[in-house]
């Protein structure tokens, strides 16, 4: 048997994710959330004031997740900066094929909110985030512009989401993976 029930917070929190990852934050109600949790209105109210900070509470989370399976995907790579950069497509492989895979939360929400809301201003910080992440990478691989390098990555990145969100197939991931591939051995100079 299992341990303890998840807290109201968590199961509001798990319900919206489940939700706005199928159909879009703007495309749930909070009257659907609160139904398909089994919270009261109330309940949910005293968690979160408003969608809005739902939705924010679902882009920390879904944050958390997808750098952290990055990283994993990296780190399983090997210690070579070179490999890492290119290791990180494993996690893009595994979340692409997944059913109900509907490509990249952030840029969905993102293109769903007003620029200069909190919500949009999270979808941008997590871009960053990682972009600043691949940058670290790209210095310690020795490439001479690492932030150019860290860029045409992240861009490989979401062009592969955004393909596998029409059609769930793993070749777009593989694919990237090879662009990246030749993207590092050329902005990297080879290891003696």
């Amino acid at each position: 048997m299992s341990g303890t029930r998840p807290s109201a917070r968590e199961r509001i929190l798990s319900t919206a994710t489940e939700l706005f990852d199928a159909h879009g934050a703007r495309g749930v109600g909070v009257d659907r959330i609160i139904a398909e949790s089994g919270v009261a209105k109330a309940t949910l109210y005293s968690h979160f004031r408003c969608k809005d900070e739902l939705v924010q509470a679902y882009l920390r989370a879904t944050d958390t997740h997808w750098r952290g399976a990055l990283t994993e995907a990296a780190e399983a790579a090997g210690p070579d900066p070179r490999d890492q950069l290119t290791g990180l497509f494993d996690a893009l492989v595994a979340a692409t094929v997944r059913d109900g895979f509907r490509g990249c939360a952030f840029v969905r929400t993102g293109s769903e909110s007003e620029p200069g809301t909190d919500t949009h201003a999270a979808t941008t910080e997590h871009k960053q985030a990682v972009r600043a992440w691949l940058t670290e990478l790209a210095r310690a691989a020795g490439a001479a512009d690492p932030a150019r390098l860290a860029l045409q990555i992240s861009l490989l990145v979401d062009g592969a989401m955004a393909a596998a969100a029409l059609e769930p197939r793993p070749e777009f991931a593989e694919a990237a993976r090879e662009a990246a591939g030749a993207l590092v051995a050329q902005a990297c100079p080879a290891r003696v």
